[in-house]
């Protein structure tokens, strides 16, 4: 009877600026039967840490401190190295001890390059996989801390969830603005407000494309929720009718006024949603994300989408963080009648007639 393959162990992305409340909200977490079987990853910068010291382990939780450096610049290879031994490193009677794993990176980190190590470390692309960026707001002082750190603005735009902490501390006009403002930042976040870190660990798991049971594509979350009415109001694309055209072509809408644009904020971070009605050239497709990676480079924050590529029946996702792409992945097979490709690109200070510039280039 053939071995069956182990499931991928499923990373949580904890971010957030500097106290947003992260390890207060893990110490909540791991008290939560959710959570049992968690391997913690915290990332502490400075010579002496502490905040490992004040976090509470259970008997289910397994803690590590990475110190001394911060995981998107000096200990990315660190990092690599812990979750690489970590199956038999935590692993009793040749049994692994954990089922998932949460990573807690500093306030001042940049979410992309610890991306970047899952994504492209070959000995981590098929035992882990990325089941969501949280990135904590401090509901108190958070428009400011947007407003002055960039590293902050790109925490939230990146994140799959957005939670407003502190909550319970902040006027209510106050916390209504920032929640309007996170949701122009990155509309397809899901946003909690969490009172002293308290939030059901369900809410945190299962954010990425294979859903909470790990198995099936929830793309409804995963990628759909950034084109919900009115977002696609002048964004939505679909395959050009000749080949000596552009590949896509502008469907009905207005979005030449910014005040009407929906995935405005900010003046610098911008979602940009796109559909495709006939199937791509791979090729073609390839070209163009090529040079709009060589071309935007950092500014390309991050991209999902799926594809339904010309003599393909099955359909392919695809997910990159900057210049950087996870290695495309076929589904078993779509998961509606829908078989039109979706696309959204969310970016820093590049506006969707850039793209689409790049895109008739390689047309």
């Amino acid at each position: 009877m053939p071995k069956t393959a182990t499931p991928p162990i499923p990373v949580t992305l904890l971010t957030g600026f500097l106290g947003s409340g992260k390890t207060t909200l893990l110490n909540r977490l791991v008290r939560q039967p959710d959570m049992d079987r968690t391997l913690v990853i915290i990332n502490e910068f400075g010579e002496i840490g502490l905040d490992h010291r004040l976090f509470s382990a259970t008997d289910e939780t397994e803690v590590v401190a990475l110190e001394s450096g911060c995981l998107c610049c000096t200990i990315r290879g660190d990092l690599a190295r812990t979750l690489r031994d970590a199956p038999w490193r935590y692993a009793r009677e040749g049994r692994r001890q954990f089922d998932r794993v949460v990573i807690e990176t500093t306030g001042l980190a940049d979410p992309a390059p610890i991306l970047h190590t899952l994504m492209t470390e070959p000995r981590l692309i098929g035992q882990y996989r990325l089941d969501g960026i949280v990135t904590t707001v401090d509901a108190v002082h958070g428009s400011a801390t947007l407003d002055h750190h960039a590293e902050a603005l790109k925490q939230a735009a990146v994140a799959d969830r957005l939670l407003l902490t502190k909550a319970d501390l902040a006027p209510l006009e106050a916390l209504a603005a920032l929640a309007r403002r996170l949701g122009e930042i990155n509309p397809g976040a899901g946003q909690r407000r969490v009172i002293q870190g308290e939030i059901e660990a369900s809410a945190l798991t299962g954010l990425g494309l294979m859903g909470a049971d790990g198995t099936r594509p929830d793309l409804a979350r995963w990628i759909d929720a950034y084109a919900q009415p009115p977002s696609l109001a002048g964004l939505a694309f679909s395959a050009g009718p000749t080949a000596a055209g552009p590949l896509l072509t502008p469907v009905s809408g207005d979005a030449s006024d910014p005040a009407r644009d929906p995935n405005r904020h900010d003046d610098c971070i911008r979602a940009h949603c796109f559909t495709l009605d006939a199937p791509i050239e791979l090729g073609r497709f390839e070209a163009w994300l090529e040079l709009m990676a060589a071309l935007m480079g950092e500014n390309m924050l991050r991209i999902k989408g799926i594809l339904n590529l010309a003599g393909h029946e099955r359909p392919t996702v695809i997910h990159g963080v900057q210049h950087i792409f996870h290695p495309p992945v076929e589904l078993d097979a779509w998961p509606d009648e829908d078989r039109r490709s979706r696309l959204v690109f969310i970016t820093r200070d590049i506006p969707r007639e850039s793209l689409e510039s790049v895109l008739v280039a390689v047309s």
